[in-house]
């Protein structure tokens, strides 16, 4: 499967790690950074550019601003003297900074810049850091120049990440998606239907060989698919026009896009669920998919299934229940309620690096957390010999079964 590259985006980033008296001067009506050897291998030494910029937050769930704006870089000294400066608007998003938080500095290919912020040790400032091939998290500027050489592919992870930037990635094999998906017209088939298309469309790939492999490729497929038959919807949407009897529909518009990103939450979680059943189906374990447990909780997946979890005399040791959330911001909780007989519960997700803050509070609570073994590298080293692969579960789940 082919794939863009990350320089396909982005010429370049810088990095820093906000002091509290650069926090307070974002925050200011004057606000500029001095010059570094990293923002001038950057930016360059220009006597004065103004940029054209996005400036974007990232907090938890649901907490994120986004404000088009301008950042200058300019000589700030009299000749023979040479100081360049990085001057900032005063806007929304440098409101919010804080101590500790991390920003991001990125230079795309159009010659814009992007301005990110984001808290400190947060799960987002770990998914830009892996994104951009950086390890440190400095107390001054760090700079990465980003080339064909040294760029990450565009696999799931980096496309995952570039969505919460705002940034669409274009398909590199346009053509066979389109073959692919040409019966279904302008119409989205049922979720399970283009879940089924991705995995015969990929029939190399064997889920009984190597689990974890599979399930991000098939992920990966289906949302190529999932993306292209949506641009062909939304394209011709918006070509129809959003009017009403009093002009414009505003409202209209701003439904159908409250539509779009709903039905692409939506569609992700129903589509791993789908492939993680084919996963299973392919190792020939039992399970039922949202058997019911107390209170008519509904885990994801429950082995060997819900006969035998309301069975008293069968023994708690051998059940198995596994959530599964293709991401998980603060809902990885929800599961803690959903099968009281069993402990401790597993959880798998796509998300990759979340901070340590999250997954020592799943460990105290007796939460295993899953990712398939690519996601482990977007992790701290710390993190990661806790980590379970699908394919660790899969083998947990066969040897509890055998020993029924």
């Amino acid at each position: 499967m082919r794939r863009g590259l990350l320089s396909d985006y982005f010429d370049g980033v810088a990095v820093k790690r906000l002091s509290a008296v650069e926090a307070n001067a974002l925050r200011s009506n004057q606000h500029e950074f001095n010059s570094s050897k990293q923002l001038k291998s950057l930016l360059g030494t220009p006597d004065r550019v103004k940029y054209q910029a996005i400036f974007i937050w990232i907090g938890g769930e649901q907490e994120a601003l986004s404000e088009e704006g301008f950042l200058t870089w300019y000589q700030s000294r009299q000749l023979p003297r040479k100081e360049h400066r990085l001057y900032f608007p005063t806007n929304p998003v440098c409101e919010v900074a804080g101590e500790g938080d991390l920003l991001f500095i990125a230079r795309r290919t159009d010659n814009t810049l992007m301005a990110i912020i984001v808290p400190g040790d947060s799960t987002i400032q770990n998914q830009l850091l892996w994104l951009f091939g950086l390890e440190a998290q400095p107390g001054k500027f760090e700079s990465l120049e980003i080339s064909k050489d040294n760029a990450a592919e565009l696999d799931f992870t980096a496309r995952y990440i570039l969505d919460e930037l705002g940034i669409e990635v274009e398909e590199p094999e346009a053509d066979r998606l389109d073959t692919l998906i040409e019966k279904f017209g302008l119409v989205f088939p049922p979720t399970r239907v283009l879940s089924e298309l991705a995995r015969t469309s990929l029939p190399q790939v064997s889920a009984a060989d190597d689990p974890d492999a599979a399930l991000m490729a098939w992920i990966e497929m289906e949302e190529q698919l999932f993306r292209r038959l949506e641009r062909r919807v939304v394209a011709d949407r918006i070509k129809n026009g959003f009017y009403s009897d009093e002009g414009t529909d505003v409202d209209g518009f701003m439904g159908f896009s409250k539509s779009v990103q709903n039905r692409r939450k939506k569609r992700a979680g129903l589509a791993l669920e789908h492939h993680l059943e084919a996963v299973f189906s392919a190792h020939k374990v039992r399970f039922d998919r949202e058997g019911e447990t107390e209170n008519r909780n509904k885990p994801d997946f429950l082995f060997p299934g819900q006969e035998e979890y309301r069975n008293p005399e069968f023994p708690a040791a051998r059940l198995t229940m596994l959530g599964s959330k293709s991401t998980l911001k603060d809902r990885w909780r929800q599961v803690l309620s959903e099968a009281e007989r069993i402990t401790p519960k597993h959880l798998l997700t796509l998300e990759p690096g979340i901070s340590e803050n999250q997954t020592d509070e799943m460990r105290a609570k007796q939460l295993q957390l899953i990712l398939p073994q690519s996601l482990h590298s977007t992790y701290r080293e710390s993190q990661r010999g806790w980590l379970m692969t699908l394919g660790n579960f899969v083998d947990l789940v066969k040897g509890r079964q055998r020993a029924e």
